[in-house]
């Protein structure tokens, strides 16, 4: 008795650990699909948004168009990230996978980011870019790679990355991302950019400029 005792307190703290482990990631779906909707009358709430009757969904709630469009780059870091995620396709709710379209200018960049809630995988369809992530405390390891058009590359979840088009012509690529709603925190834009600001002494010491330049920077963002 005190085996199989043993054995029990063994299986129940694995699937406890399992059950914790998943709880970090877009939990899987205990139905075919849960067509997100904005009313909650006569649905259900389920991963942040109302499902509505699955008799109704139609084609369209599986649906976009679109990503053959360039983005915008014309702008301070010469990239658009167009998403598409549950936001855009209903249909995406709670089945843990979304997708982006990346346009780069010549010398732009998607800059240092990260995803909270997924991996990326990265597809390059035009142009040479260079991208890497860096690795947690302590080793902050840097790893890089360029890539050319049908070369794929993995960002694993919550590090942070980035893309830098290294060529004088347009770049794009395609990412895929293991979640539904992954997020996004542009480093910069964090850091720098928060509302309402961080104090500046905080900045100023944590990353050794001189209050100025912290000030200045708060001021770009």
């Amino acid at each position: 008795m005190k085996g199989i005792h043993s054995i029990f307190i063994a299986c129940f703290l694995v699937s406890a650990f399992a059950c914790f482990l998943a709880s970090a990631f877009d939990p899987s779906p205990l139905q075919d699909f849960c067509v997100a909707i904005h009313d909650p009358k006569d649905a259900v709430f389920v991963n942040g948004k109302f499902c509505e009757d699955p008799k109704l969904a139609v084609a369209d709630d599986f649906f976009y168009s679109g990503l053959n469009k360039p983005g915008n780059t014309y702008n301070r870091v010469g990239s658009n990230v167009a998403t598409v995620n549950v936001d855009q396709i209903p249909g995406l709710n709670t089945l843990g996978i979304s997708l982006a379209r990346i346009d780069y200018a010549p010398y732009g960049e998607n800059p240092p980011h990260t995803h909270p809630r997924g991996t990326e995988i990265l597809v390059v369809v035009q142009g040479t870019l260079y991208v890497g992530f860096v690795t947690s405390n302590p080793e902050n390891r840097l790893i890089t790679k360029i890539l050319y058009p049908g070369d794929v590359f993995v960002f694993p979840i919550g590090l942070i990355h980035f893309q830098y088009n290294v060529g004088n012509t347009p770049a794009v690529a395609f990412a895929g991302l293991s979640s539904q709603n992954a997020g996004v925190i542009t480093i910069a834009n964090a850091v720098f950019g928060s509302n309402p600001p961080i104090n500046p002494d905080v900045l100023t010491k944590a990353f050794q400029l001189d209050k100025n330049v912290v000030t200045h920077l708060q001021s770009l963002f």
